[in-house]
């Protein structure tokens, strides 16, 4: 299978966690909904999963928590409140997207927008594309990615979170689904054929449509 890996390396990421709101913790990986945001960022323009699969997998080096002051505002921009939260952020970022549309090759070499992960200060920078061939094989090792959920064998955490948004005023999710987040510690898939990046020794696997 013929495949556009993208490389994208930044400093720090906050993914957020949607059921929290006055403590944010992070997930461990993106979300969909972030991944589709920075093919968009790059594009110049809304890219939605009926565009292109996707697969991601993200590592990172450490785990932090640091305090953020949010402000909230009324519709005329006026301060309505504001207060302190915890907010967990990602340290030492890595992120690899797996695109099945590789025409998208020119604009994510050449991005309209700023890349970021997560908040508007998590800035990234997209360091290499490449096409690639996914190979299959009988089981494959996945770490810090996501799998859909339900997945025969696997053991993991599991959150519905966000597939990708419309580009309106208020923003309006185009699709949720079940997911099992896969982070530091590796879950081994099998009995069936598996998607491997050879190259980098790791399962990938490709999120189809928006349900």
């Amino acid at each position: 299978m013929k495949i556009l890996r993208v490389y994208i390396k930044g400093w720090t990421a906050s993914y957020r966690f949607p059921p929290f709101v006055i403590a944010q913790p992070t997930l461990p990986v993106p979300p969909l909904s972030t991944c589709y945001g920075i093919i968009s960022s790059a594009a110049g323009r809304l890219v939605t999963a009926d565009e292109t699969n996707i697969g991601l997998v993200a590592p990172f080096e450490a785990k932090a928590l640091d305090l953020e002051k949010i402000y909230q505002v009324n519709i005329e921009g006026k301060i309505e409140q504001k207060w302190v939260i915890n907010r967990e952020f990602l340290y030492g970022i890595e992120l690899y997207l797996y695109l099945s549309n590789i025409s998208l090759e020119q604009c994510l070499r050449q991005p309209r927008y700023p890349i970021l992960l997560g908040r508007s200060y998590d800035l990234a920078c997209i360091k290499e594309t490449k096409l690639i061939e996914l190979i299959e094989k009988e089981e494959a090792k996945f770490q810090y990615t996501l799998l859909p959920y339900p997945l025969e064998g696997v053991a993991a955490p599991i959150s519905a979170l966000p597939i990708c948004f419309t580009d309106t005023v208020p923003r309006r999710s185009l699709g949720v689904r079940g997911f099992y987040i896969i982070g530091e510690e590796p879950v081994t898939v099998k009995g069936k054929k598996v998607l491997v990046d050879a190259e980098k020794g790791w399962g990938v696997f490709m999120h189809e449509g928006l349900r």
